[in-house]
């Protein structure tokens, strides 16, 4: 009976045997291509634990494991930034693509501005002797104007006896003093036309009128009848509508883009669907060191009235243009603190995150540097869902549990195992373990360095401490410490555990197999 049991185990061990062998061991000719019986084609072979390292026939890795054959229908599902979702599920995101292009971006500038007066026509009112303001006929801010319209009349004892030396000069017939008193009065403001009454009418007035120097509107008054005003009184000033300045900011990083004399234009929100003409007119020399813009000033011509001072705009500057660059829509990009990414959208419902390096922003086109083509498509719409699970590394893993059956899912599984802490550098946040043989994986006890998934996990632990470990294995090559607790240090169980024997730690990321 005991030799009937002992012959089934040995046919037993020998058909397991067999059938590893029969999996892992390539047919004749299967790294080359696929034979005529359908068989599936190796392309390479590859470390489990490394996948850089590949092999063109079976072997060992490094580490002392079995290489693992890569086939050819595997090559678009090994790579692990490529997801594939349901048309489902693409529908029920809302998906929404869009081709890359090719050509010329302006070098647009959209920013906002408020409407003032045109400087270079305001006309300030100032006196040039002391006196009282009588019969003001400006009465507020924003008063029209006219050329030569009566503003105020002033009365001033400085002016009245200033006349009533011009009157005595006229009577004498010194002709040095007369026209000294005649020159004294035009210091003073009294205009020319004023004199000349005076030379007919031969009388002094006692208030003398002010009149306007040119049409417009009043930008601002600063006194009310009867007061007293002095030379450094602003009595009111006057701007000319006709044209107006639109100052706008530009941001920092557009502010080469901008010169004197560009188009450009604006809208207000009072005239939806109309725009206004203009040329960029001064660009002011220094940034503003709170808001770190640049000041821009545009003139627009304003011959109707509707542009009035301190309205809202919207202004669009339109600079150079740039040679024939990769462009994609702005709305595409995914933008990261150290890489900006986009989601490329491949055939069959397949996703991929893709790096890329941006160049300028043109309204609602943004130019890429690097990273795409114009055969490209990039994902538009939806795509902060597709990468929200995702980063550059993972690459839109574990993508959507309710995707089609036959999608491929990076598995995840974990294990606990025994060890003893060899190595522990928290800076990198890494632990290296002496463990025990992992059978789930069909791991050998051996050394390795791992990732710890928290900092409060080297709390509990020491260098040369006996713990049990959970690792968790994350895709075909990440694993990861998530728990660790410090084993029964017994003398019973130093004495029974395994790794008595095992070989010293090492540095790094290496393992060595138990001899």
């Amino acid at each position: 009976m005991k030799k009937t049991i002992t012959l089934s185990a040995a046919l037993v061990a020998v058909l397991v045997i067999g059938i590893s062998l029969g999996r892992w061991w390539p047919v004749a000719g299967e790294g080359t291509a696929a034979s005529a019986s359908g068989e599936r084609e190796v392309l390479y072979y590859k470390a489990p634990m490394d996948p850089n390292y590949r092999a063109d026939k079976p072997g060992k890795s490094p580490m002392g494991m079995d290489l693992v054959p890569v086939y050819a229908d595997e090559v678009a599902g090994d790579d692990p930034s490529v997801v594939k979702i349901s048309p489902t599920v693409v529908n029920n995101l809302g998906v929404r693509s869009a081709a890359v292009e090719s050509g010329v971006l302006s070098r647009r500038i959209e920013t906002v501005g408020y409407v003032g007066y045109d400087e270079d026509s305001l006309h300030q009112i100032n006196t040039r002797v002391d006196g009282w303001i009588e019969k003001l006929s400006i009465k507020s801010t924003g008063d029209p104007v006219k050329r030569g319209q009566v503003l105020f009349e002033l009365y001033s004892p400085t002016l009245v006896n200033a006349q009533e030396e011009y009157l005595a000069a006229l009577k004498s017939s010194n002709t040095a003093l007369h026209q000294a008193s005649r020159e004294r009065l035009a210091a003073l403001g009294v205009t020319a036309s004023e004199i000349r009454r005076l030379d007919k009418e031969r009388t002094a007035k006692q208030r003398i009128r002010i009149y306007a120097q040119t049409d417009g509107v009043v930008a601002h008054l600063g006194v009310r009848e009867g007061v007293y005003i002095t030379p450094s009184t602003e009595v009111l000033s006057i701007a000319n509508l006709d044209e107006v300045w639109v100052m706008a900011e530009v941001f920092e990083r557009q502010s080469a883009w901008v010169r004197h004399g560009q188009r450009a234009e604006i809208e207000l929100d009072y005239l939806p669907g109309q725009r206004w003409q203009g040329t960029v007119d001064y660009v002011y020399p220094e940034l503003d060191q709170k808001t770190r813009t640049l000041k821009v000033r545009v003139r627009f011509d304003n011959e109707a009235d509707v542009l009035r001072p301190n309205m809202f705009a919207r202004v669009t500057i339109f600079g150079t243009e740039t040679p024939a660059v990769v462009h994609i829509p702005k709305e595409a990009l995914i933008p990261g603190g150290a890489v900006n990414r986009v989601v490329v959208a491949l055939e069959e419902g397949k996703f991929r995150a893709q790096p890329v390096e941006i160049g300028i922003e043109s309204g609602d086109r943004i130019e890429i540097l690097s990273g795409l083509t114009a055969a490209d498509r990039v994902v538009t719409s939806g795509q902060f869902l597709i990468d929200s699970e995702s980063n550059i590394d993972t690459a839109l893993a574990r993508m959507d549990e309710g995707m089609a059956d036959d999608t491929p899912m990076i598995a995840m599984t974990s294990v606990m195992v025994a060890a003893v802490v060899t190595d522990i550098d928290t800076a990198a946040q890494k632990v290296t373990l002496q463990h025990e043989a992992i059978p789930e994986w069909e791991w050998p006890a051996m050394t390795m360095s791992f990732d710890v998934a928290k900092m409060d996990l080297f709390e509990s632990i020491d260098a040369g401490q006996s713990v049990h470990a959970t690792i968790e294995k994350h895709g075909d090559d990440h694993y990861l410490v998530v728990d660790i607790q410090a084993a029964m240090d017994t003398d019973a169980e130093r004495e029974a555990s395994p790794l008595d024997e095992a070989p010293a730690s090492h540095e790094g990321h290496t393992m060595e197999p138990e001899q």
